[in-house]
């Protein structure tokens, strides 16, 4: 597969360009979580229990990544339990520590709302070069963990 002719473009082009996207995807986000009846900092919690699989992830582990107490998580999960998202049971290394696991029709009402979204990026990536693409996923995954590092720094500074 040969490529499209992209435009030329700056550092300042594709920053800018991504900043438009961050905030369309904020909105976005938003609607997403509204339709789901959860907020924005809910449903990041339930995707990071997605994202973890057959392993259940802890409180502790979520408050970590959403950079939130663990008080307030409490809070997230006693919501998404309601909201039938999560389950919870004690870990039974450690009785103290709870495991959180995502109910499988909760994960199916999510991909409802989300499907039609990822099945137009994906109509996108098909425009693109196996090469450009691997560009791609390795521009996202630096950038994440450039992001994720900047939150941190940020939390202990």
């Amino acid at each position: 597969m040969e490529g499209k002719p992209r435009p030329v473009a700056s550092a300042s082009d594709a920053i800018s360009a991504m900043d438009d996207l961050i905030a369309t995807s904020i909105v976005g986000q938003q609607e997403f979580a509204r339709n789901l009846g959860l907020s924005v900092t809910d449903l990041v919690c339930f995707a990071y229990v997605l994202e973890a699989g057959d392993s259940p992830v802890t409180a502790g582990d979520l408050a970590v990544r959403a950079h939130v107490t663990t008080g307030a998580v409490t809070g997230i999960l006693n919501r998404l339990e309601r909201g039938g998202f999560v389950t919870r049971e004690p870990d039974p290394a450690d009785r103290r520590r709870v495991r959180v696991a995502a109910v499988p029709a909760a994960e199916e009402r999510v991909r409802a709302i989300y499907g039609p979204y990822y099945a137009r990026l994906a109509e996108l990536f098909a425009e693109y070069t196996p090469d450009e693409i691997a560009v791609l996923a390795d521009w996202f995954t630096r950038a994440g963990a450039l992001a994720r590092a900047y939150l941190e720094e940020s939390r202990d500074g």
